[in-house]
């Protein structure tokens, strides 16, 4: 669909459809009248307009979806990584008391092993400590020299 549009600068002439008439006035508006055969727009059915509503309705719906679900999303990563953050730390305190345990268990260990040393009388505990002052001898216990070592030379190559 073509169009011819021209502009005259005559008076209040009146051109044919299709062509652009532009009128000499002082006022800018009352200047330009455009005539001719255009698009006309056809009227909207009732069909068309429920259409058009739940098509707007329905697209609301998707982006309120749409913002839950990034909501959503948002909230359970950071749930997750508060579970992350806790799985660390039971492993780290499951691993404290791992070392704790074997700890305890070598204590409880030499507990028995003293406790059975004590029924059976294997050993016997000192029942009287002596106190010995040292006496300075003036021998000097000899330090082993060490024999000189030869001289490494160094060799380049293989």
């Amino acid at each position: 669909m073509s169009t011819n549009i021209r502009v005259s600068n005559q008076n209040n002439i009146l051109k044919p459809v299709g062509q652009v008439i532009v009128k000499a006035a002082s006022n800018p508006v009352e200047q330009t009248v455009v005539s001719g055969a255009f698009y006309r727009a056809k009227p909207i059915t009732i069909k068309e307009m429920i259409i058009r509503r739940i098509n707007k309705t329905l697209c609301i719906i998707l982006l309120c979806t749409i913002g839950v679900t990034f909501v959503s999303y948002y909230i359970a990563m950071n749930f997750e990584a508060k579970l992350n953050a806790l799985d660390r730390e039971i492993v780290q305190i499951n691993t404290e008391n791992q070392d704790l345990q074997a700890d305890l268990d070598r204590y409880k260990s030499f507990n028995n092993v003293d406790s059975k040393i004590g029924e059976f009388k294997l050993l016997q505990k000192a029942e009287k400590v002596m106190e010995v002052t040292a006496e300075s001898s003036p021998l000097a216990v000899p330090h082993s020299k060490k024999a000189p070592q030869t001289k490494f030379s160094w060799a380049i190559g293989y």
